[in-house]
């Protein structure tokens, strides 16, 4: 499962300003705020800047707290914009906080703050420094809502002007970001580069750079990046962050567990914070510390975010009643532009599970449609927060638990291979004999789920595709099955394909044997391409006899 609230868009560190005071201590207050920001400490930049404008209410200082509210987890659009109209209450002319409101809109999905952004900048003669780096910061924020060309734009102007006394660190590693939007890594890597010997906490670009790797898949020199980013400031969290996604990516989900309880020591408590921690437990498989810690911040949370995460924990127990109320509830609260392809997609799943004990012929038909349109919807948007099909076919089917697997037949040689497994979870032959000794045993939902572990290590591998689709054959789930087999004919390299005639016949046989009711035309190309590998296959020669009579 990736990861299902769009974490990958949220940034790591958000930057620094360089705001000059005549106010020595004034400037350092500001920069302990900015700096608590950039340390995933919400809460206590927000009672540092609103300890700033209680000792002296300027438009500035109103705009690092509303600023404050769009860097968290999850946005606060509606304290954000409070924070941004007193801004503009203490002074009409505040390009900042009117970046702020337009950044809002942006947010929201309105993509006309784009040229008010634009506006703002203009009107500004793009003579102040700060103005261009806050415009190039807004459009670089949101993944779906952005204009990395323009932030690229301000950013060199910015450099510019800041040329004449010292360029800071956070300028170039925005521009990163930006680069990173234009998906050109070498260019966000270089940028980066460049903040690197400016940068005071250089744990906070090192954090990047790992991110940016981990980006590119190139998972070594992420780790090595991360691991910098921990050596220079072993209480920098959001490297601790960065490294529970590289744990989770390697199935290492005790570490990843240990990665989380640092990063909640040395970020703080503020909700918005723990709800991040609370999907990324979710994403980590962890469903106990991800429920733990939503019921901790639950009631002290106003977002409606709260109710999907509940609803996203709800379909994984098999709560379909539940997590159909909760993800009302958030579809209800939530603003439109919120609502993500990926929520259609839960919606969808959560009515099929419902159709699966409904009663009334009626019903079960409308949730049984109703689920097939809103899966629709996020395949249609290309959205992989979850394995769509392959989910609706658990549901259909039923799927493989950790608890039937457990119930299931076993024997000495199982039971050995479960220790050498747990001690040495990413040992791909020891999980490989423990999946053939679960087949052995005929106990399939071992073996399931023994392949899936297998398949998350090797997923190029193509025949643990192969032996995925034959257990779940075996365990009944046939849509379950045809799902795995079509993924072990796409992922044999074409190299290879002589070499596996047989069984490629036999996968292009079982798919068309699974599809010969609900797909005829599926079923006899399916069927001609088994008898194409291997014309004296009985069972397809049949098969294609009676799909062609």
């Amino acid at each position: 499962m990736k990861d299902i609230m769009n974490m990958n868009v949220k940034k790591i560190a958000f930057g620094a300003a360089v705001v000059f005071f005549a106010n020595f201590a004034s400037a350092q207050t500001l920069q302990d705020g900015i700096n608590s920001v950039d340390s995933d400490k919400y809460a206590q930049a927000k009672t540092n800047f609103t300890d700033m404008i209680a000792k002296a209410p300027t438009a500035e200082n109103y705009f690092y707290l509303g600023n404050t509210f769009l860097r968290q987890g999850d946005p606060d659009y509606a304290k954000a914009t409070e924070s941004f109209n007193k801004g503009l209450a203490a002074d009409s002319k505040s390009y900042l906080n009117k970046i702020g409101l337009a950044t809002v809109k942006l947010g929201k999905g309105d993509k006309s703050a784009i040229a008010e952004i634009q506006k703002v900048v203009t009107d500004s003669k793009e003579k102040d420094a700060e103005v261009l780096f806050r415009a190039a910061e807004a459009l670089t924020l949101f993944e779906k809502n952005n204009s990395p060309d323009l932030a690229i734009q301000f950013l060199n102007k910015a450099i510019e002007r800041a040329q004449k006394k010292e360029v800071p660190a956070n300028y170039y590693y925005t521009l990163g970001d930006a680069y990173r939007l234009k998906k050109n890594p070498g260019d966000a890597m270089s940028a980066y580069d460049k903040a690197l010997p400016l940068a005071k906490n250089k744990a906070s670009v090192y954090t990047r750079m790992g991110t940016l790797w981990m980006a590119a898949q190139l998972w070594q020199k992420a780790k090595e990046s991360i691991d910098k980013a921990i050596a220079v400031d072993p209480t920098y969290a959001p490297a601790y962050k960065a490294l529970a996604s590289y744990d989770i990516r390697y199935q290492e989900n005790a570490k990843a567990t240990q990665d989380l309880i640092n990063y909640t020591k040395y970020a703080d408590e503020d909700p918005y914070t723990l709800l991040e921690i609370s999907k990324l437990y979710f994403t980590n498989e962890d469903y106990t510390n991800s429920k733990a810690v939503l019921d901790k911040i639950f009631d002290k949370i106003n977002d409606p975010i709260k109710f999907k995460l509940r609803a996203y924990q709800l379909y994984a127990d098999g709560k379909y009643a539940d997590a159909k109320q909760n993800m009302d509830t958030f579809v209800s609260q939530a603003e439109q532009s919120r609502v993500q392809p990926s929520d259609q997609g839960l919606q969808g799943l959560i009515a099929a599970g419902l159709a699966k004990t409904e009663t009334d012929a009626a019903k079960k038909s409308a949730l049984n449609a109703e689920a097939q349109q809103k899966i629709a919807i996020a395949k249609a948007a290309k959205d992989e927060t979850m394995k769509w099909d392959m989910e609706l076919a658990k549901i259909s089917g039923g799927g493989a638990s950790q608890a039937d697997a457990d119930s299931g037949p076993t024997n000495a040689t199982i039971d050995a291979l479960k220790k050498q497994a747990a001690a040495d979870p990413k040992n791909t032959d020891v999980l490989y004999k423990l999946a053939t000794a679960y087949q052995d045993a005929k106990n399939w939902n071992g073996a399931i789920l023994t392949w899936q572990k297998v398949i998350v290590l090797l997923p190029d591998w193509a025949p643990a595709y192969y032996s995925q689709g034959y257990s779940y054959q075996q365990a009944g789930n046939n849509e379950a099955a045809k799902l795995a087999y079509e993924k072990f004919i796409a992922t044999v390299k074409p190299a290879d394909q002589e070499a596996n005639k047989q069984i490629l016949s036999y996968a292009y046989f079982a798919v068309a044997y699974i599809s010969k009711t609900s797909d005829v035309a599926k079923a006899k190309d399916y069927v001609a391409k088994s008898l194409q590998l291997d014309p004296t296959y009985q069972d397809a020669v049949k098969l294609n006899a009676e799909l062609n009579k």
